[in-house]
């Protein structure tokens, strides 16, 4: 039954302007940093570490929660409109599925967004920036670990986005939270505020790994939040009636 929740949701991507903002605020963000790293030379070293430092100070600190809750507001649009959410809730399905269908979806958008903004890091290095040889293999680690910290941010916008029935306010929201996160971070607190660990997972601003010897508590912060997220998810659904 998932997988057909999954499939239902999926095709509302098709063809959606979501796919503009997709392409268009990751390449901002990449402009922005590569502009940013060719402008500091003084400052800052002519290598790929530190290309990556500006490109994730844009993308992790300003970019990436506005574009998650963007996703998953999108995604409940439909659902608040006209006595749609009647219709779900009478489904044959357990409730919980349709919340993880979208987690899945939007998950999944998170992952091509990881993608896109790694491509972009490579081709700004070789094409914009000329730097020499190959980006180290710890960035795609980073980018990796960043596609793990976007779970739980994906998991609260949704549940946020489910009980917003505005468009705009959870996207606020998401704004908010990371501009918090970046302060949390700075004061060594990236780790008890979900909206911090994409900076800590993809190691933002910074060419030392932020996580050494930290990896487990990064790991188990983001499996923590998402297991929170879920249980208040299935609980609000197992209680929320029909809508008329």
């Amino acid at each position: 039954m998932l997988h057909h929740c999954i499939a239902a949701e999926n095709r509302k991507l098709r063809g959606s302007p979501i796919w503009v903002v997709f392409f268009l605020l990751p390449l901002l963000s990449a402009a922005y940093g590569t502009f940013n790293f060719l402008q500091n030379q003084g400052v800052l070293r002519f290598n790929w570490y530190n290309l990556w430092t500006q490109h994730t100070l844009f993308y992790a600190l300003f970019f990436f929660s506005p574009l998650v809750g963007l996703y998953a507001a999108y995604l409940w649009r439909l659902e608040h409109l006209g006595h749609n959410w009647n219709l779900i809730m009478s489904q044959p399905v357990p409730p919980l599925y349709l919340f993880m269908a979208k987690l899945a979806v939007v998950f999944k958008m998170a992952l091509l967004t990881q993608g896109w903004m790694l491509t972009l890091y490579l081709l700004s290095g070789r094409l914009w920036a000329k730097l020499p040889g190959l980006p180290p293999a710890e960035v795609f680690l980073w980018a990796l670990r960043g596609a793990l910290a976007a779970a739980p941010v994906i998991a609260l916008q949704l549940l946020l986005a489910m009980l917003i029935r505005s468009f705009a306010v959870p996207i606020l929201i998401a704004l908010g939270c990371g501009l918090a996160g970046v302060v949390l971070s700075s004061r060594g607190l990236g780790l008890v505020w979900p909206y911090s660990l994409m900076i800590a997972g993809m190691n933002s601003n910074k060419t030392e790994d932020a996580l050494a010897g930290s990896e487990f508590s990064f790991v188990l912060s983001c499996l923590v939040f998402l297991a929170v997220f879920l249980l208040a998810a299935d609980c609000l659904l197992r209680k929320q009636d029909v809508k008329a």
